[in-house]
């Protein structure tokens, strides 16, 4: 009787099971869910959009059984809690917050991948033509800790002004562009894409961009920074190296294919095709290959935010270009 109750109900269950753990050898990850990388990005002209849609991401994702997740933020400094928090891995956000997470936090910088991307705008009709003329004017900033502050103090340093010498008017970034439009205020300083929306509405006009302020690579300010936990780094490098060469392919498609590049965006974040279009036709943000972070960079970076006071003197930026250099071979 025991025999024949194996035959009818444990030998077809113990050989259903033995199936599926052959299956499972013949593929053991297949029990195991994908780890998941969260990147921080910002809804901008970010090249790591690109890498999404022109199917790069894909290809790191099944070469190493993850799953890339986007963690949208509205600026820099939640995006730094968060990887300081251990909820992202590597993020993409302005220089200023990208410097300051690679000195204070255990984070390093690995590529600069946009540069410009900040502005000093009046309304259109304005008559303002100088920075010396915004003399007792009302400009709106997004803070003491932006990187948008200090270009502001230096602009109006270069123009014989000082702080003393305007009304600032703290805000949100992404006020600004109503602030200047609706002329609540007589300039603002804000970053890219809200730049080139309010360039798009044509309520507003460029007074003087970054790269006239502090040109530091390819005659340009350097706009954005990639960088990630050291601890991302030291466990998956290889991972990080295909994050980073996935980046620069982007750049180069943008490069090779502006008007593809554009539409790829408005898709991915939402803006309109006319915004996007202004941010790269009147080079509002700019895409150069050279993205390796080398010391003469960051050390003239470095040193501007230190007289900023937004780095003290005893923070020094980590920074590795090894991995920029590599992905830069890598599409030769």
């Amino acid at each position: 009787m025991l025999v024949a109750f194996f035959k009818k109900y444990l030998r077809p269950a113990i050989s259903c099971a033995a199936v599926v753990f052959t299956l499972n050898l013949a593929n053991p990850t297949a029990l195991l869910a994908a780890e998941t990388i969260n990147f921080g990005t910002q809804p901008a002209t970010m090249p790591i959009y690109i890498a999404r849609a022109m199917g790069a991401l894909d290809e790191v994702e099944k070469k190493h059984d993850v799953k890339i997740e986007f963690k949208v933020f509205s600026y820099g400094a939640p995006e730094n809690q968060a990887l300081a928090a251990g909820e992202l891995q590597i993020a993409s956000a302005g220089m200023g917050p990208a410097i300051v997470a690679s000195a204070r936090l255990p984070a390093k910088l690995l590529a600069i991948s946009i540069l410009e991307q900040t502005a000093i705008i009046l309304p259109k009709d304005s008559p303002i033509k100088s920075v010396a003329e915004l003399k007792g004017k009302k400009i709106a900033f997004p803070g003491k800790g932006s990187q948008q502050y200090p270009l502001l103090v230096k602009a109006l340093s270069d123009a014989g002004l000082k702080v003393e010498d305007v009304q600032l008017f703290k805000t949100k970034g992404s006020d600004v562009p109503t602030l200047v439009s609706n002329k609540s205020v007589d300039a603002g300083i804000t970053w890219d894409p809200h730049i080139s929306k309010a360039l798009a509405s044509g309520n507003a006009k460029v007074l003087i961009k970054a790269e006239k302020i502090l040109p530091i690579k390819a005659g340009h300010y350097i706009g954005n920074g990639v960088y990630a936990r050291e601890d991302f780094i030291k466990a998956k490098p290889e991972l990080v190296q295909d994050l980073i060469t996935a980046i620069v392919k982007a750049i180069d498609f943008i490069l090779k294919n502006e008007d593809k590049a554009i539409k790829m965006w408005a898709d991915q974040i939402g803006f309109p095709e006319d915004v996007i279009r202004f941010a790269i036709k009147e080079k509002i943000s700019v895409y150069n290959l050279d993205v390796a972070p080398e010391a003469s960079t960051i050390d003239s970076y470095t040193k501007f935010l230190k007289d900023a006071k937004i780095l003290q003197e005893a923070d020094n930026p980590k920074f590795d270009p090894s991995f920029a250099k590599k992905a830069l071979e890598a599409i030769k």
